[in-house]
């Protein structure tokens, strides 16, 4: 089965759901809402379109997608109100794998509805909600039919596994590892970039010929900048190969395993943008968060550890089970957040998120 098929997060609305255990994402989102607002305002100050048509790519499951679409609702209201006009129609389309747990979202929607009917009032244009199951790595929609894309907390998956055509010798470079970590050599570092590099390319030239002449996006995903900071990545193939030196996961498994994620830099990106051409990079943010943000100063550090193991385990359970099996995927977040309270004794633990808008140029 292709790795793309599995990359999904944990789903429904039950303890260790992506759902209950995205408030880091959300915080990002809430961060970063400052940069959507200027590009749907200028976006809709020069076209004022009809029906804006907005995809969510990498939507996920839970509140997080209902609360980008209530962001960019509230926006546009508030844009149209400014130039006093009347509020267009809405058409979303929610785009993630075709695993991912739709059905979810789609049973908060009636919910969604009422509130936004209060909210706004009989005056407001219909919004209407739909899927589009699919990856965004390749085309999703009609050519120039798209006014605005939005994909938060997704781009630094790949499309598939970076080091998929080594050879058997080159798969032993990384050999005990499923990422890249502090002794990886510089070709697994190279790989993993190139990867990044094909897919994002990729993805930036499928988006132009979706989007409408001078429609926007905005993105929101992982990286890294000139401090190095430890990954939740690493430390998960830190653990993976403790328990293969303890004889707990067989060592082919963890050979033909690698976690399909890049963290690319600031330069890394302004150069495949530069180099794809269909962009006008318009603004680029850092926001860096620590792994625990949401949570109460003072709280204790094994909570901590505890509330960023649930966060990981919602993202790469569905992933590691497929590879390992269920039956080690408790000892691997038991191990993972023992390693936190570790590692947090003695550095900071903090992600990198950049907060990207763009304009398809003329």
């Amino acid at each position: 089965m292709e790795s793309k098929l599995l990359l999904h997060m944990n789903s429904g609305k039950g303890e260790r759901s992506y759902a209950n255990n995205s408030m880091l994402q959300r915080k990002l989102m809430i961060k970063g809402k400052h940069i959507l607002e200027e590009t749907i305002t200028r976006f809709y100050s020069n076209y004022s379109p009809s029906c804006m048509k907005v995809a969510d790519l990498g939507c996920s499951v839970g509140p997080n997608t209902l609360l980008v679409i209530s962001n960019i609702i509230d926006i546009v209201d508030t844009t149209c109100t400014r130039l006093n006009q009347e509020p267009p129609t809405f058409q979303f389309y929610l785009n993630d794998l075709f695993g991912n747990d739709f059905n979810t979202t789609f049973k908060s929607l009636p919910d969604f509805y009422k509130r936004l009917d209060e909210d706004k009032g009989h005056k407001f244009g219909s919004c209407f909600i739909n899927a589009t199951p699919g990856s965004f790595h390749g085309r999703l929609f009609p050519n120039n039919s798209i006014n605005l894309f939005h994909s938060a907390n997704s781009l630094h998956w790949l499309s598939q596994d970076p080091l998929l055509e080594f050879t058997k010798e080159a798969e032993s470079f990384n050999k005990g590892h499923c990422h890249i970590v502090s002794t990886s050599p510089p070709a697994v570092y190279q790989a993993y970039l190139k990867q990044f590099q094909q897919d994002f390319k990729f993805f930036l030239k499928s988006r132009s010929e979706e989007l409408v002449p001078g429609g926007a996006m905005v993105l929101l995903f992982l990286g890294k900048n000139k401090t190095h900071r430890r990954t939740g990545w690493e430390i998960i193939s830190l653990v993976l190969n403790d328990m293969l030196l303890e004889g707990l996961i067989e060592e082919e498994k963890l050979d033909s395993f690698n976690i399909p994620v890049y963290e690319p830099t600031v330069e890394e990106i302004r150069h495949v943008i530069q180099e794809e051409g269909s962009f006008f990079l318009q603004q680029l943010e850092i926001l860096i968060l620590p792994w625990d943000e949401g949570l109460n100063e003072g709280v204790d550090a094994n909570i901590k550890a505890q509330f960023m193991a649930k966060v990981a385990r919602a993202i790469m359970e569905p992933l590691l089970s497929a590879k390992f099996g269920r039956e080690v995927i408790i000892e691997v977040f038991i191990r993972y957040e023992k390693k936190l309270a570790q590692l947090m004794e003695v550095e900071k633990l903090e992600s990198t998120t950049f907060v990207i808008s763009m304009t398809k140029n003329a």
